[in-house]
């Protein structure tokens, strides 16, 4: 366990530093909450975006066992690194009208994306399933498995329990980040539609969230964005959140709990979260 200490507080803030206020609770020291769903939230007005952020905290990031990576993985993360500064130099000459750099990175870019393995054969691969050439398909699945493991997870999850849809879609968040510091935000979108005949109340959250050095941190937390919403048949609940991680790709899964309101007694459900990528890179992958 992590203890909760003010420069905690200072890396997570860092993501809503336009906001006049906040709303904020936590849980225990390894959860700390922001903002609210796209309806109007409880004592917490939004006067410039709506971003919510769920943050493991402490010093190390999103910390937990890790794991020795292998000299592709290495290879991958630290061309990850250097493409999101790429990225954040770019946004920054553009933010200052520096417009002759910012055309000089976005070069830069352009080319790191034509040699870059993981673009290269993302775009093989697709070609090749798209010309039913599978066994090439294949090959190229295959090499993206072996530098890289997480780049075939996709930014986008869907899952079904018991009638309950959970939709996620995450997204780097360049401005938001500061890759000199080791410290990359992403964004995610998360959607919940009650498909069965029974209201539903999320009751409790937990993620798993796991960075690129395979350490990995069980945030368990009581609601979303500081409520416990009722999901009534055939509608759906949104809200916006994110996570910081002290490297350039990671993952996150979970389950939400719920319980059916309109049964005395009811047992609690966990509806699961499929697993989603964060990185830097991205993928194709449309949005719900």
């Amino acid at each position: 366990m992590h203890a909760f200490n003010l420069s905690s507080i200072n890396v997570s803030t860092e993501f809503n530093a336009t906001r006049r206020r906040r709303c904020l609770s936590y849980n225990n020291s390894l959860d700390l909450e922001y903002g609210r769903r796209r309806r109007v939230g409880r004592g917490c007005k939004d006067l410039t975006r709506t971003y919510g952020i769920v943050a493991c905290v402490g010093g190390g990031g999103c910390g937990g066992g890790g794991e020795r990576l292998s000299s592709s993985a290495r290879s991958f993360l630290s061309r990850s690194q250097a493409y999101a500064l790429l990225k954040h130099q770019m946004e920054v000459a553009a933010k200052t009208e520096d417009y002759k750099e910012a055309a000089r990175i976005r070069d830069s870019l352009r080319s790191f994306e034509e040699e870059e393995p993981i673009f290269r054969l993302r775009r093989l691969m697709k070609e090749a399933v798209a010309e039913e050439r599978f066994e090439d398909a294949a090959r190229y699945r295959n090499k993206l498995k072996e530098i890289a493991p997480n780049s075939l997870l996709k930014c986008l999850s869907d899952a079904t329990t018991l009638g309950i849809r959970v939709q996620v879609r995450s997204v780097y968040i360049e401005d938001r980040s500061q890759p000199l510091k080791g410290q990359y935000f992403f964004a995610y979108r998360v959607r919940i539609t009650n498909n069965s005949e029974h209201p539903v109340q999320l009751i409790r959250r937990h993620w798993i969230i796991t960075d690129a050095n395979g350490k990995t941190e069980n945030v368990l937390g009581v609601g979303v964005i500081g409520e416990q919403p009722v999901i009534l048949p055939n509608t759906s609940f949104e809200y916006s959140s994110a996570c910081p991680l002290s490297t350039p790709a990671g993952r996150m899964e979970g389950d939400f709990e719920m319980k059916h309101v309109d049964r005395v007694g009811s047992q609690t459900f966990n509806v699961a979260i499929a697993p989603f990528s964060l990185s830097t890179m991205g993928d194709d992958s449309d949005s719900f």
